[in-house]
């Protein structure tokens, strides 16, 4: 039986905008699948939640100016200067192991993209999730770690994970030269990825008002000092 998924369309947004809108939806605990792909409105950063701010402002790139954030999830520095960004809300089932999480994940989508052409692979090897750059901070992409998604050994698609008790909240990141020039076709393989892994029928919908609502709330934090600067 195919159950319904939620294909959310959401406006353009800046980083700050993009991590309290993500934030308002995990905390609704959606009983469907939703899946989100990011409009962007100007460049951003995102760092991972237990980062130091020290070490990631050593090694943010000059042109991000200051529109960086601490993101609710894990991992390390992550650019959005071209890349296709989307996250996943969903209710978890089964193990909630997070390596279980990723490779469910990850390998559907990896089928999807050798569908496209591209020659990926899971990365088999292990490391630390989010491996560390010449400056100290942990940075997603500089190296690939254990079920990353790689095309000629380099990473080209990494996400993180956090809980809101039974609901899973995954960003993810795909970097690729053409990732936005090409957002549709690699959207689809996403949603085509994610539909057959999950048996679900996508339905359009925007965000719903109170999600809007939370969502605007939960802006000043991620613009906040406390917020950014917390460790």
């Amino acid at each position: 039986m195919i159950a319904q998924g939620v294909l959310l369309d959401s406006p353009p947004l800046d980083v700050f905008g993009q991590m309290a809108l993500d934030e308002a939806l995990a905390k609704s605990s959606p009983e469907a699948f939703v899946l989100r792909f990011f409009r962007w409105k100007g460049v951003g950063a995102t760092f991972g939640y237990a980062q130091r701010i020290a070490d990631v402002e050593r090694a943010l790139p000059p042109a991000v100016g200051m529109a960086y954030t601490r993101r609710p999830t894990g991992g390390g520095i992550v650019p959005h200067f071209a890349d296709l960004t989307f996250s996943c809300v969903f209710p978890a089932e089964g193990t909630l192991k997070p390596t279980e999480i990723y490779r469910r994940l990850h390998a559907a989508i990896l089928a999807e993209l050798r569908g496209t052409g591209l020659e990926a692979e899971l990365c088999a090897k292990g490391g630390n999730p989010a491996p560390q750059g010449p400056t100290g901070a942990a940075q997603c992409f500089v190296q690939p770690v254990a079920l990353d998604i790689l095309m000629n050994e380099d990473k080209i698609l990494g996400g993180a994970i956090r809980r809101y008790g039974a609901t899973v909240l995954y960003q993810g990141s795909l970097q690729l030269p053409d990732a936005r020039r090409r957002a549709t076709d690699w959207e689809m393989a996403i949603a085509q990825a994610l539909a057959a892994e999950w048996n679900l029928g996508w339905e359009v919908c925007e965000p719903a008002t109170c999600i809007r609502d939370e969502a605007a709330a939960l802006v000043p934090k991620y613009r906040s000092e406390e917020w950014i600067r917390r460790r």
